[in-house]
């Protein structure tokens, strides 16, 4: 077409704003091809943004009650003698560990040789794998230890037939935290239950546990007031330092024959596999985000071929390639992005209702929805760069003459 007997001019070169306008225009045109590709991508950003948001609010957590526990206990235990039998602790070693400087507290409990049982009905093989201990009456206190139900041990009841139940001792005994008031079985003698301990992190032992006073144990018993553990506080600036002089201090006899351990390091453990296992899901999510870009570079594909003549009647009303290279990867970007958004609120969604469910306050890094929005530019980008130029190469004959 001519004017005057001249071509036409080139059209105005176009602004990102016509570019956003005509590539909604074209997305529009085709709603269930443009949600079936967009769903590729934001089911990818929803499985990162989601395993990454749940990852953090885990480690959130843990870190808080970390914080609130402390991380300068230690924990020191009889280890095995040069038999390979269960080693003795002395009688005398928390109160030699308190004479160590940095330390601010150390209590014990003993293991007492005794069962309990729901009843005394119950055959005796089936304990239930529950430990009875003889402790310090400070243990609560220095542990860190949270009462579900009732209350702890005392001077007046420790000398007593009663007992505080672990979390998970009173599950296995049929109690749960609202037993406080009933009778167990303990060491052929009845013995009522005054408490019920919550969930204890950094003392995990204590959750499968009978609790009895130390005076009851021997009385009632017949315990000789063996030390089975040692729960240590220490100055949070001199953890390692104590640490390496608690077994010659605890047995200076035999400091071979006493294992040392700092309970926050096995929940810190715990948090590196589930870092390891983050990164996994973060590669299922990564495959599921590059299947995603197949189907937005499939559907663009499918679009240049269905549009080849709307292709030629803007070359040759003007358009340049580089305004049809534009139009076609303005498109492809807006795809991915709408899916990136998509998944964005999904994986948000999963990540605060599953939070929630676990009593954790929902936490999503900013930089993994940065990352995630950046990925689907990036999808996006390479997913529409061969369609783009691929349309931007028709000749305008050849385009309008297409069916």
């Amino acid at each position: 077409m001519t004017r005057s007997g001249g071509p036409l001019p080139p059209l105005p070169r176009l602004s990102v704003a016509d570019l956003v306008r005509i590539g909604l225009g074209g997305l529009r045109a085709r709603p269930t091809r443009v949600v079936l590709s967009a769903l590729g991508v934001a089911i990818g950003i929803a499985a990162m943004i989601s395993v990454v948001g749940i990852s953090e609010s885990s480690r959130s957590e843990l870190n808080s009650r970390l914080d609130a526990l402390g991380t300068n206990l230690l924990r020191v235990g009889p280890g095995e003698n040069l038999l390979g039998e269960k080693a003795v602790m002395p009688d005398s070693a928390a109160a030699m560990i308190e004479h160590i400087p940095p330390v601010e507290s150390a209590v014990a409990v003993g293991r007492v040789d005794a069962a309990v049982y729901r009843s005394d009905l119950i055959p005796e093989e089936q304990t239930g794998s529950i430990a009875v201990l003889a402790a310090d009456l400070e243990l609560k206190e220095r542990v860190g230890l949270e009462m579900a139900a009732g209350e702890w041990l005392n001077r007046g009841n420790a000398e007593y037939p009663t007992v505080v139940l672990g979390s998970r001792a009173a599950d296995r005994l049929g109690i749960g935290g609202d037993g406080v008031g009933q009778r167990v079985w303990l060491g052929d003698q009845w013995f009522t239950v005054i408490g019920v301990l919550e969930p204890v992190p950094l003392a995990p032992e204590l959750e499968t546990s009978a609790l009895i006073g130390w005076p009851v144990a021997e009385s009632h018993l017949g315990s000789r007031g063996e030390v089975s553990t040692i729960y240590t506080r220490v100055a949070p600036g001199a953890v390692e330092d104590v640490r390496g002089v608690l077994a010659s201090t605890a047995n200076p006899e035999n400091p071979g024959e006493v294992d040392v351990s700092r309970p926050s390091e096995a929940l810190e453990a715990q948090q590196a596999v589930d870092t390891t296992l983050t990164a996994m899901l973060l590669g299922l999510g990564g495959v599921s985000l590059l299947v995603g870009g197949v189907g937005v570079a499939n559907t663009m594909v499918i679009s240049v071929l269905e549009r080849r003549q709307e292709i030629g009647l803007r070359r040759a009303l003007g358009a340049t390639r580089r305004d049809i290279r534009s139009q076609f990867l303005t498109e492809a970007l807006l795809l991915s992005l709408l899916g990136g958004a998509a998944g964005t609120v999904l994986g948000a969604g999963v990540t605060a209702t599953y939070a929630l469910s676990q009593g954790w306050s929902p936490t999503i890094p900013p930089w993994a929805v940065a990352v995630g929005l950046g990925a689907t530019v990036l999808i996006g980008g390479i997913a529409g760069l061969y369609p783009a130029v691929r349309a931007s190469r028709l000749a305008p004959t050849e385009a309008l003459a297409a069916n």
